[in-house]
């Protein structure tokens, strides 16, 4: 998760960090960004949007099955509505779920892997599933779609979290879903807080909190989280990458060329390199 309060960093300098490092970046809010889910960026406000229906997933993610796949389906939905015993029944959503994932329809997997999960009352199951599901909607380009993953994602975690409230896992993949993906962001800055007040050097909670502080313009603070990383993890590109940005908010730009320089020398990869390059041309 990242952080910058309407503040403008190059897009370029954006691009970058999800080419290399992949999601939860949450690139800056920009003055014609229209919302969360366009831009995959911090919710600010109540989602209104619909989420899309299961049956609609359903019924799509059959078509693209093979026959075989799809009568296999057909097969374990008639054996569980046989089923009268409810404990009997994670087992088969397991099967199915399986169907579906060697099938691609990996969202239909996930939802199935986390009622398996909920009747077995296994957090780890839950946690599994949530993540799965975190991931998707960090990826998914339908805002519908991506509104039913993000609401699967919460309620996984969530029940993971009251079944096992000392999984710093789950702790993490449900304050990304609320600062993400929801309207109470807060939430999840209070779950990581939470965190590094018992464990001060904690490297993806405090990654997660620099990232927000530069969101909401917090330089000095994101500066001092990420040096809390970098002394925990010296080779940390991403940790790097994004200590720069806090410095460079903060005015310092010669510490943040520094560390754009050895950003570039750490991950050695062409591309990346030219558009570092770039970027500390423009700091110049």
């Amino acid at each position: 998760m990242k952080a910058a309060h309407y503040i403008t960093i190059a897009v370029a300098t954006t691009l970058i960090a999800l080419l290399y490092w992949g999601g939860n970046t949450i690139p800056p809010k920009k003055k014609h960004d229209h919302g969360p889910a366009a831009q995959g960026g911090m919710a600010q406000g109540p989602n209104t949007m619909k989420p899309a229906s299961l049956d609609s997933l359903i019924a799509a993610s059959k078509k693209l099955l093979p026959k075989t796949a799809a009568d296999t389906v057909k097969t374990i939905e008639n054996e569980l509505a046989a089923i009268g015993d409810s404990s009997r029944m994670a087992a088969v959503f397991i099967r199915l779920a399986g169907v579906y994932e060697r099938g691609g329809a990996n969202a239909l997997a996930a939802f199935y892997t986390g009622k398996a999960g909920k009747l077995d009352k296994s957090a780890k199951t839950l946690t599994f599933a949530g993540q799965l599901f975190l991931g998707f909607a960090e990826s998914e380009s339908s805002p519908s779609v991506r509104q039913w993953e993000a609401e699967q994602a919460m309620a996984l975690l969530e029940q993971s979290e009251a079944l096992d409230a000392n999984n710093e896992d789950t702790k993490l993949a449900l304050a990304t879903v609320y600062i993400e993906m929801s309207g109470e962001p807060m939430k999840g800055v209070g779950i990581l807080r939470g965190i590094v007040a018992e464990k001060p050097n904690d490297v993806p909670a405090n990654m997660l909190l620099g990232r927000m502080s530069i969101q909401s313009g917090q330089f000095e603070k994101a500066v001092g989280r990420f040096e809390t990383v970098l002394k925990q993890e010296p080779g940390n590109s991403e940790a790097m990458y994004f200590l720069a940005q806090a410095y460079e908010g903060a005015g310092d730009k010669q510490k943040a060329i520094a560390l754009l320089i050895k950003c570039k020398e750490t991950v050695n990869k062409p591309d990346f390199s030219k558009e570092i390059d770039r970027k500390i041309n423009s700091l110049k």
